[in-house]
């Protein structure tokens, strides 16, 4: 079964190893589709983590400052989910602008954390920086799927590819 973490909650079991998938994407601080409940119920069987930044207990009057502790905790425990996840998937919704999932792709491609990070994209058109997702995922090799069932099929994929890897290394 799937295990949803959601800020502030610590993320993940330190003592069992599992897939974990970071749900990077459009928020828009809670107007955009709920895209990440779409995939928390497709991936519901799967023996995944699942870090789903979309608190719900956000006030949208937090004052984005640095200075802000809640607004700190959001910041980091995303960060940090980032850092941690197995993959991550980003979903950019096209009726949203999404300044901070943006953000954050220029993270992942940085040069030398994409080694580290699995990473897939999907951008349907009409998204209004399309075309730039497009040439920064096909620069870094990020790969790009075009649809929620594309990243579905993205995280299911990794999955497999985890637990395939893992149960070579598990004691006979």
């Amino acid at each position: 079964m799937a295990t949803i973490y959601k800020p502030p909650a610590q993320l993940g079991s330190p003592s069992i190893p599992r897939f974990s998938v970071f749900l990077a994407g459009s928020i828009e601080m809670g107007s955009a589709p709920n895209w990440q409940a779409d995939l928390e119920s497709r991936l519901s069987s799967l023996d995944v983590d699942i870090y789903n930044p979309r608190r719900d207990n956000w006030d949208p009057t937090w004052q984005q400052s640095a200075n802000n502790p809640k607004f700190r905790e959001q910041v980091e425990w995303e960060l940090d989910g980032i850092e941690k996840a197995d993959l991550v998937v980003m979903y950019l919704a096209p009726s949203t602008i999404a300044p901070i999932s943006l953000l954050e792709l220029g993270f992942l491609s940085g040069l030398g954390f994409y080694a580290l990070t699995n990473t897939v994209v999907c951008c349907p058109e009409g998204f209004h920086r399309k075309g730039n997702v497009d040439i920064v995922c096909d620069r870094y090799g990020i790969p790009q799927v075009s649809s929620l069932e594309g990243l579905e099929l993205a995280i299911r994929t990794e999955s497999a590819r985890f637990q395939k890897r893992a149960s070579a290394y598990a004691p006979t």
